[in-house]
């Protein structure tokens, strides 16, 4: 009998060291506060800021916006899109969208596809400015 109660003891308690030694070490610390886990993907990041022509209709504008997510379902490597703005920064913006592409090979891809050269003759005639930069990590 003592033995079986020795044997529960011994099981808690390395069940306790081992949910204890996993749960310190998933709560890195640094200055006293948890930190935070972060990632930095290999992908590429292209955020393009617009500024439309006076007068395009928003029924325009809305086509062009979702002429990236038509994009996406066609060209290979196009990984994530982001197509609502929900505030522009900075203010003198009209508009915004993001494309994460799988890998600098894929963004070029994009830059040369048919279907990005069709998108992008229309979207030109409707904007009076945009931006387009795109970065990565090491």
């Amino acid at each position: 009998m003592e033995l079986r109660v020795f044997r529960k003891i011994a099981m808690a308690l390395a069940a306790a060291a081992l949910f204890g030694g996993g749960f310190a070490a998933g709560q890195a610390r640094h200055g006293g506060q948890a930190m935070n886990h972060f990632s930095q993907p290999k992908t590429v990041l292209q955020v393009t800021l617009i500024k439309w022509r006076a007068g395009v209709p928003d029924e325009e504008k809305q086509k062009a916006i979702d002429g990236v997510k038509a994009m996406a379902a066609q060209i290979p490597g196009m990984k994530t899109i982001w197509l609502k703005t929900d505030r522009m920064q900075p203010r003198d913006w009209d508009a915004a969208f993001a494309i994460e592409f799988a890998s600098r090979d894929a963004a070029d891809d994009y830059a040369l596809s048919p279907v990005h050269e069709k998108w992008e003759k229309s979207y030109l005639l409707l904007r009076e400015n945009s931006l387009s930069p795109q970065l990565s990590n090491p």
